[in-house]
């Protein structure tokens, strides 16, 4: 079984930056993809991005594509969602989720096998 939590949620100004943390417990991660998404009221589940755990690759969405930027670190089984240049719009609960029975990124939260509780973020203007 795997854990996700998920951290460093909070409020900031529009203009402003925080960094999430996800991190993964129960296993190790290997040969997977960690993804990112985000949830406003009232809105489905939206993909943000993703990194395949080896390998490297990272796919944004265009709505973040230049502001965020997705790392991780093997060593801590931890996985960071780095938001700058924030909006209004990007206030949302933010997820990270594992995919781990297939290694190719997708974009769809039905694909992804295992969720952290989520962390509020709210940009003000």
């Amino acid at each position: 079984q795997l854990q996700l939590v998920e951290s460093g949620g909070g409020l900031v100004q529009a203009g402003g930056s925080l960094r999430l943390s996800c991190a993964a417990s129960g296993r190790t991660l290997s040969r997977n993809v960690m993804g990112w998404f985000r949830q406003a009221p009232g809105k489905e589940r939206e993909f943000v991005g993703a990194i395949a755990w080896s390998g490297g690759n990272i796919y944004y969405a265009d709505s973040v594509k230049g502001r965020f930027t997705i790392s991780r670190d093997n060593a801590k089984n931890t996985v960071y969602l780095q938001m700058n240049s924030l909006k209004p719009e990007d206030t949302a609960v933010y997820y990270c989720a594992a995919r781990v029975r297939y290694v190719m990124i997708t974009t769809s939260p039905r694909d992804y096998d295992y969720w952290g509780q989520g962390t509020q973020v709210t940009v003000s203007s």
